[in-house]
């Protein structure tokens, strides 16, 4: 079997590729947390060694793509705080979110770009110039762009799930406020009470009560709390809780009006979604319902009118 010039290149440099990661893999997944791996050794045997095993590779992985993304990410100050307020928005707070996602862009542009280069190879070797630049390009801009769009999308859903959220925890924050709690401690008890049923809101308020509790000025964390979501809802209660503590207005009755306005606007939200349903729906009528309705409501008189037909010869 004769084998091509382009075959055997691609299959050496696979080789070598190959040799090079199992060479550096004990280099770079080098375990640096003993202290993590003397509390799992302390568990139960079975499940200490599994945890460990799951994390140990979980932060290998992490560890390789922040490395990937500290060598070939952004290194422009604006566009990695930009990075990682949207990671914040979207729930990803680690210090090391915004290294691993730039290495997890840039590790999947290079594994597509290759990719397609190795298909052109292998496949396609006749393949024009101008075909081969657009079977790199295109698998490259789908690995840069992907996880942007991925983001923006948990971004997205998150914020959203947010806004449905707060209304219910105004209204329970105005119960407590309303009986006699300090608004620190109706934080505290919302955060408590709201675990379950939302989590989202449970959590941003139990992290602003740990920075009250921690010293900030509540005006800062308040400011904390709306940048951390990215919601206008969020920030339009922040400011005006910060303007009911400089001028003394009635903590209580501050939050019932915004909640009642945040009712009403989850509501319009709601029904504007519901006039949008026929719209959305015509579509898959048009292409699914439409074509069988018609097939079940002449297909008989399509073939009766067939076999009339066929007579008549």
């Amino acid at each position: 079997m004769n084998v091509s010039l382009p075959v055997t290149i691609a299959i050496l440099g696979g080789l070598s590729i190959l040799l090079l990661c199992s060479a550096l893999f004990p280099v770079f997944f080098r375990s640096r947390t003993p202290e993590l791996r003397q509390r799992l050794n302390k568990a139960a045997p079975g499940e200490g060694n599994a945890k460990q095993k799951r994390l140990t590779m979980a932060q290998h992985v992490a560890q390789w793509l922040a490395r990937l993304g500290r060598a070939l990410g952004p290194k422009e100050a604006d566009r990695v705080d930009r990075t990682r307020l949207a990671l914040t928005h979207a729930g990803l707070r680690s210090p090391g979110a915004p290294l691993v996602f730039q290495g997890v862009k840039a590790g999947l542009t290079l594994l597509l770009a290759g990719g397609g280069l190795l298909l052109r190879i292998l496949v396609l070797p006749e393949l024009p110039l101008h075909w081969t630049i657009v079977c790199v390009a295109l698998p490259a801009a789908v690995g840069l762009l992907g996880p942007e769009m991925w983001l923006q999308r948990k971004v997205k859903a998150r914020q959203q799930r947010a806004g449905d959220e707060l209304p219910d925890a105004l209204d329970l924050l105005v119960v407590c406020v309303e009986a006699g709690m300090g608004l620190d401690q109706a934080v505290y008890r919302v955060s408590r009470e709201m675990h379950d049923s939302a989590p989202i809101m449970a959590h941003e308020l139990r992290t602003l009560t740990l920075q009250l509790r921690a010293g900030r000025p509540r005006q800062d964390a308040l400011r904390g709390l709306a940048r951390r979501v990215g919601l206008d809802d969020l920030n339009s209660l922040a400011t005006l809780l910060i303007q009911a503590d400089i001028f003394g207005i009635s903590v209580a009755h501050t939050l019932r009006v915004y909640a009642d306005a945040l009712r009403t606007k989850r509501h319009q939200r709601a029904e504007e979604k519901a006039a949008k349903l026929p719209v959305k729906l015509l579509i898959p009528m048009i292409t699914c319902i439409l074509p069988a309705l018609f097939i079940a409501i002449m297909g008989p008189a399509g073939i009766r009118m067939l076999d009339v037909m066929s007579r008549m010869r």
